[in-house]
């Protein structure tokens, strides 16, 4: 299993040029990433976050909880979270216009932290629940970004993963198979003006866990009582673990 992204034309060895190539990369869709991410999933990204949310509204809820989510990108997590949580929200992303655009929706609803998830500038046991929206699969390590959430976490918080999978039905794998592979970077592509972008994400899913291997690598990280459940068919997956 490939320990990190590894976009095309980059060493697997080079996890700098990685992290480079994906903050350049979401840097230049930042623009039209919100309308492409709605148009693409047919507005279901806007349930999948909602779904993660609930699963861990119980947290989030709690008096004077602190919420991270890294990667938030434009910040539609933080949307969602800051309909059930008061206490200090915060969001990190190491790509500047990203974040940009989550300042202009948000306003002074989250704190956000320019900051590469490998290494968050926060002390260790700072936050109750910690959140990544189909980020995790764009680090140049994952089990990397598994033990700094882990690190920053404090004793019975929680982690929520909501990332993209691979459909093995018999009818929807195909199908989607088909979609996502050329439609989609055809679609993405012509909107954005950055075909590349659309093709790495592809190319990124495919290269990423399985649900069962993503479990076992929260484990691994030192986690606990891991569930996950299959949205839409096993197009997205969000895993739920305890710290």
């Amino acid at each position: 299993m490939i320990e990190g992204t590894t976009p095309a034309g980059v060493s697997p060895g080079d996890p700098a040029a990685a992290a480079r190539y994906v903050r350049e990369m979401f840097g230049r869709v930042a623009p039209r990433y919100d309308l492409l991410n709605h148009l693409l999933s047919f507005q279901v990204d806007r349930y999948w976050r909602s779904f993660a949310v609930s699963q861990v509204r119980h947290i989030a809820a709690r008096p004077g909880a602190r919420v991270l989510d890294v990667c938030c990108g434009t910040g539609d997590l933080l949307q969602a979270l800051h309909r059930v949580h008061q206490g200090p929200l915060f969001g990190s992303d190491f790509c500047r216009p990203m974040l940009d655009a989550a300042r202009s929706k948000l306003g002074a609803a989250a704190r956000l932290i320019e900051a590469d998830a490998l290494a968050l500038p926060v002390p260790a046991a700072s936050f109750d629940l910690v959140t990544v929206a189909f980020g995790l699969r764009n680090l140049a390590s994952y089990s990397g970004g598994l033990q700094e959430i882990f690190r920053v976490l404090r004793p019975d918080g929680a982690l929520a993963v909501l990332e993209f999978s691979t459909p093995q039905g018999r009818l929807l794998g195909p199908a989607y198979a088909f979609y996502f592979r050329h439609l989609l970077p055809w679609i993405g592509g012509t909107i954005s003006g950055a075909s590349h972008a659309y093709r790495y994400l592809q190319q990124s899913v495919e290269k990423f866990f399985m649900p069962e291997e993503l479990s076992a690598a929260i484990l691994a990280a030192g986690f606990r009582h891991v569930r996950y459940w299959p949205l839409t068919g096993g197009v997205a997956v969000l895993h739920v673990a305890e710290r």
